[in-house]
């Protein structure tokens, strides 16, 4: 063993504490709902989740999960062309491409494998792939992972002029490829998307979208960007998850043309060599994704408690990010203060997180509030309560 590999590893982690940046594990023993017990902590309200519906703890959702695990074991032990692919694989592919009006749908073990798997699967040399600054970190190693002879460009975030540079840049290219987040997770914003199609027709390039943080919270019915937008059917490819709104429990899909994910089954990596998702995963999220056709009421329920938590941090002197979605991120500059509000937030009983550098850019750390249709009004004046009084300690200090 090398132990100046160790030592700068040591050096690193003690440089990271020095900073104020070290993150520590927080250890949780109940489902998420609007509120759990943390370890050292107690029972906390919970800002945090990607819960957005509040399904992770659905009686019905669990109990889904319950009998496919005494239906179909505790894993797939295999990957999908081999002996991997169970029924309820086809169900929930069935089901997702039905919900976001796709041809087809193929799942895989997170969003991130899905979006790592399809960029470079679908381009080669002499293609172009043009990404939002903002975009996902897997969308970055999805990018990061075409071969050399693919063109990888950034444009501005939301900034429909630079994606035109980027795709005249790219214009003597072969495949196109546009990215964007359909709400991006860092800043609540939702992308925009009608001005993105439009310029991806004009100039004959294709565009992904990964809804992670829209399937489940906007547009109508929870139908995401696409519905948003009324572009149902009019985006090329879709990356989502089932790990946030639909259920919590994890797994990710890609949705599109039936071609497309023809070509996926045939030469994505994840799919070939990685175990499937597991069918007790694929049922709890088949489950999630019924629920919510047939209660499309919880999707208001959610935009209403999201607005409401908005107006109450406007009302309270605070200047939330605009977005019209369940992320409200309140920014206040330095990581190490993030940090320090977030954990002051705790111990008072509510559980928010703080982001800095360089999950978003330096001198721009932030609160970010993640609302849950499990919140009850009353825990949201609470969170208000609280994360103004620790502002306060902070400017204090």
């Amino acid at each position: 063993m090398s132990d100046k590999f160790y030592a700068n590893l040591q050096n690193t982690l003690e440089s990271l504490k020095t900073s104020g940046t070290y993150k520590n594990l927080k250890y949780l023993s109940s489902p998420l709902s609007n509120s759990a017990f943390v370890e050292e902590y107690g029972k906390v309200t919970i800002l945090c989740s990607n819960n957005y519906l509040g399904l992770a703890d659905k009686p019905e959702i669990i109990q889904a999960g319950i009998d496919a695990l005494k239906k179909y074991g505790a894993g797939a032990a295999s990957v999908r062309f081999i002996c991997g692919t169970f029924d309820i694989h086809r169900a929930l592919e069935e089901k997702i491409s039905d919900f976001l009006h796709t041809e087809a749908a193929l799942t895989y073990t997170s969003c991130w494998s899905a979006n790592t798997a399809v960029i470079p699967a679908i381009l080669g040399p002499g293609d172009a792939v043009i990404s939002d600054e903002l975009n996902h970190a897997s969308i970055i190693d999805g990018c990061r992972l075409v071969g050399k002879d693919v063109k990888r460009l950034v444009y501005k975030h939301s900034d429909m002029d630079s994606l035109e540079e980027k795709l005249k840049e790219a214009s003597d290219c072969g495949t196109i490829l546009v990215v964007t987040d359909g709400v991006f997770s860092m800043e609540g914003d939702v992308a925009k998307l009608p001005e993105i199609v439009a310029l991806a027709e004009r100039y004959g390039a294709i565009v992904m979208m990964d809804d992670s943080h829209a399937t489940g919270v906007i547009g109508k019915s929870g139908r995401g960007t696409a519905e948003y937008y009324n572009m149902l059917g009019k985006v090329d490819i879709i990356s989502g998850t089932f790990g946030k709104a639909l259920g919590g429990a994890g797994g990710g899909f890609i949705a599109g043309r039936k071609p497309l994910i023809d070509m996926l089954v045939q030469k994505s990596r994840p799919h070939l060599f990685s175990n499937s998702l597991p069918p007790v995963l694929a049922a709890i999220a088949l489950a999630a994704v019924e629920y919510l056709e047939s209660n499309p009421q919880i999707v208001e329920s959610l935009r209403s408690k999201a607005k409401y938590m908005r107006q109450e941090l406007i009302k309270a002197g605070l200047e939330p990010l605009e977005g019209d979605s369940a992320i409200i991120p309140i920014i206040v500059g330095d990581t190490a203060k993030a940090i320090c509000i977030a954990d002051a937030m705790l111990k008072k009983g509510v559980y928010a997180t703080g982001f800095g550098y360089p999950v978003v850019p330096e001198g721009k750390a932030r609160i970010r509030i993640q609302v849950s249709d499990a919140l009850t009004y009353d825990d949201i004046d609470l969170s208000v309560r609280v994360l103004c009084e620790c502002l306060r300690q902070s400017a204090a200090v």
